[in-house]
Formats: C-alpha cells, structure tokens, sequence
C-alpha cells in the first residue's frame, strides 16, 4: 500500500548506510609499496615473499651460517660472540616454535574431546569425518614421521 504523496518522501541515506560492497580479500599491497625505490624493487619484493616468508629465508641462512661456521672455526673474539649469539637465538626460536605447535595441539585435543563429550550428531559427525583422516596418517606414519 503506497502512502498518498509517495513521490514526495526523499530516499535518504545516513552515512555509513545504504547499500554496503565489501571486499574481504586481504590487501597487502601496503606492506611492499612502503619500500623505498633505492631499498629495493616493491613487486619483487612481494612476489619473493609469496615464495618464502622473511622467516623462512632468515632460517634457511642462519642454518648454512650455523654449518659452515661450525666447520672453520671463528678467527676473533667478536666473531666467536657473534656466532654464540646466532646460536643462542636459533635455539630460543626453535623452543618457541615447539611451544607453539605443542599448544595448537592442546587446544585442538581440548576442543575434540569437548564435542565427544557433549555427544550427539555433532560428535558422530566429527568422528566420521577424522577417521579417515587418522587412517590415511597412520598408513603414511611409516614412510614419514610426524612432526
């Protein structure tokens, strides 16, 4: 049912209403295009961090550094520290990755047993899908470790 002079009422729209488009892929382009031009090149950059993480790479020198310096001992007293530092720091990373991965599994146990105990549909659809799962794992257990 229309009012009587609808062609009077205005369509208005209050800001941050109306009709919303939302884009929800993730834009990291910010991160790159905040390089300088003489620091190095924004899109490599980016395209170089999709292949491996800062991390990844920092990771991958510190365990060559730490191998070929282990074999050719250190010349000076400062080289030496230096080298017990990286040393030090790989093995605090190390302690904080198996920290992590320890809690993800704790709370992913956690959460499992809680909707085994709650039982119903949820827990019979839970094991149904983790079975499979658990068995393909187990067959794969013998050519390769879990880590």
């Amino acid at each position: 049912m229309f009012p009587w002079l609808w062609f009077w009422a205005p369509h208005v729209e209050f800001p941050l209403s109306g009709n919303v488009m939302q884009d929800i892929e993730p834009n990291t382009h910010w991160f790159f295009a905040g390089i300088k031009p003489q620091a190095g090149h924004a899109q490599i950059e980016e395209r170089a961090f999709n292949v491996a993480t800062y991390g990844h790479q920092l990771g991958l020198i510190t365990e060559v550094l730490l191998d070929v310096a282990q074999k050719t001992l250190p010349v000076g007293t400062e080289s030496a520290k230096a080298l017990a530092e990286l040393q030090r720091v790989q093995v605090e990373i190390e302690q904080i990755k198996v920290a992590e991965y320890a809690a993800e599994i704790d709370t992913l146990q956690a959460q499992v047993e809680q909707v085994l105990r709650s039982g119903g549909r949820r827990a019979e659809k839970l094991l149904a899908q983790l079975q499979p799962v658990l068995a393909r794992q187990g067959s794969e257990a013998g050519s390769a470790p879990l880590a």
